[in-house]
């Protein structure tokens, strides 16, 4: 699974290598978010998850595995792992490609990993990775997590700015 970042854009890919170049096998971007109802936002970590989320439901789709992978039906930000079903073919189980970016705690590009493993796609994953993940009492809490896929930690900075400094606010949400 490459996620690649940009200034304006989100986009989520799965690919294959061949002696010719990747093959793109399956693909998403933030900006088709309006479609589904997110219409601000598209290059936050909630508009990662939903990207991420958007490019699972669309490869199983396309395969035919969508009844059989449903993937996390409510979102809790609790850590989710796909397991293969008996009698039916496995959970496709890909690897992430962060490119150039920095994955550290909270990074966007692990936004979109959790959209696709919460769609029912098999990625390798820690909750170190995500927010809530405190490393001194290396505990997670779901919570912040789920506030982050929510956008409700940029609602909260939104009312905050708009309450302390009314010109940073417009500035910064205009």
């Amino acid at each position: 699974m490459i996620v690649h970042v940009t200034d304006r854009d989100i986009i989520c890919q799965i690919a294959y290598a061949r002696i010719e170049g990747d093959m793109i096998v399956c693909a998403a971007y933030a900006h088709e978010l309006p479609k589904y109802g997110v219409k601000v936002g598209l290059t936050n970590y909630a508009a990662a998850y939903c990207t991420g989320l958007l490019l699972a439901c669309r490869l199983l789709n396309r395969f035919g595995m969508d009844k059989i992978y449903e993937g996390q039906v409510k979102v809790t930000g609790d850590e989710y792992n796909v397991e293969s079903v008996d009698g039916q073919p496995g959970a496709f189980t890909y690897y992430l490609d962060a490119g150039l970016a920095r994955t550290t705690t909270g990074n966007k590009v692990l936004g979109a990993l959790k959209g696709a493993v919460d769609g029912g796609l098999s990625i390798p994953h820690s909750t170190k990775e995500f927010p809530g993940y405190d490393s001194e009492s290396k505990e997670f809490n779901e919570e912040i997590h789920w506030k982050h896929i929510m956008g409700q930690n940029v609602a909260d900075y939104m009312h905050y700015l708009m309450e302390e400094d009314e010109d940073a606010y417009k500035k910064q949400f205009s």
